[in-house]
């Protein structure tokens, strides 16, 4: 049981003798060191004895070191050699002094974080190759096996991830395509060309906003999900156990997501192309008066299915991203809350941030292709 810090004064023809009892720690010393000290201010020479004291701590320690500092340089401590390293840890805490800033150093400092955080970014880059490396060996027993894969966690994702997003996906895309159309027929409207209106919407929702739009949502809601999913497992040391038993967390944790966004991104990349062309027909019909079969007519005269093909083949890519940003972050996870936060964090920025790379990159590709 948890004893309260006590001590008693015993004098004897060698002097005071403080004799500590109970437990020295942060909890149970409370006032002590203070009674110790009121006890000892007449007697600069005493003993303080701490060889019958129960559990110990820094705090306690600490409180025992003021108490023979104000009686002075003749007072002295009889201890266990465990207390009097803890002590003498105690000690050379409470001498320390910080250092004083020195004046000069701000392009120092300066320098040393561009040179942390390109270090930080060789390791990033490393730790990015060695996962798509263990995501790659999954994916090839996973086609060497297909009985390894858990497809009940994929389709149970997939419904998660893909269908439960339609609603936020067709919503935003709607309203994407009718800002597009109005603001085409505003601009349009100038030089008469209004009717053109429809072959924008068509290019823009078919080619870009469809895939990216989805892509950016996907990154905020999925990837922070797939990151603190993953990142809680290996908090609580769920992912530890699994390794324990065997399991690898590539094949139960990482590859049904992988498959799971590969398999709805292209569905919701379908589903936001029909919610942004309908989202500009209402537009067009309002606003220019045409009627849906102009609209529709003018889209598959001037338009074509090339570029709904073009936006389609992002999807794919938008996939593997966006679930390997997700659940990396979530196995670097470390064993904190603040961990967790920041890695979630990192997911949503890193997956936004790719989305729109890749989409340029694949504009300036189909760009040089003359697609």
């Amino acid at each position: 049981m948890p004893q309260a810090a006590d001590f008693r004064v015993e004098t004897s023809a060698d002097g005071a003798t403080a004799v500590l009892t109970g437990d020295w720690t942060a909890v149970q010393m409370a006032d002590a060191s203070e009674r110790l000290a009121e006890s000892l201010q007449d007697q600069p020479d005493a003993t303080i004895d701490l060889t019958g004291i129960g559990r110990y701590d820094t705090s306690g320690v600490y409180g025992v070191l003021r108490v023979v500092r104000s009686l002075g340089s003749k007072a002295r401590i009889v201890a266990s050699p465990d207390v009097e390293r803890l002590l003498a840890m105690v000690t050379a805490a409470a001498d320390r002094t910080p250092e004083p800033r020195k004046p000069g150093r701000l392009l120092h400092d300066l320098f040393e974080r561009i040179g942390r955080g390109v270090v930080d970014l060789g390791l990033t880059f490393l730790d990015i190759n060695v996962f798509n490396g263990h995501l790659l060996t999954a994916i090839g027993r996973a086609i060497t096996n297909p009985r390894r894969v858990r497809w009940a966690a994929a389709f149970a994702l997939a419904e998660r991830a893909g269908l439960d997003a339609i609603p936020i996906v067709a919503t935003t895309t709607f309203f994407i395509g009718a800002v597009v159309g109005l603001l085409g027929a505003n601009l349009l409207r100038q030089f008469g060309a209004q009717v053109f209106a429809v072959e924008l919407i068509g290019i823009s929702v078919l080619r870009e906003f469809n895939v990216l739009i989805t892509a950016l949502l996907l990154a905020g809601r999925s990837a922070s999900a797939f990151a603190a999913e993953i990142g809680s497992m290996k908090m609580n040391q769920e992912i530890d156990a699994m390794q324990v038993l065997g399991i690898d967390p590539f094949d139960a944790l990482v590859f049904p997501r992988f498959l799971a966004l590969l398999f709805t991104i292209p569905l919701l990349v379908f589903v936001a192309t029909l919610a942004g062309l309908a989202g500009g027909l209402v537009v067009t019909t309002t606003v220019l008066n045409l009627s849906p079969t102009v609209f529709f007519q003018r889209l598959v005269d001037n338009v074509g299915i090339t570029h709904f093909w073009v936006g389609m083949s992002k999807a794919p890519v938008m996939a593997v991203v966006i679930a390997g940003i997700g659940c990396r972050q979530g196995l670097d996870v470390g064993g904190d809350v603040e961990s967790l936060g920041r890695h979630v964090t990192s997911a949503v920025v890193q997956a936004i941030f790719s989305a729109i790379l890749i989409d340029a990159v694949f504009a300036l590709i189909y760009m040089k292709l003359a697609v």
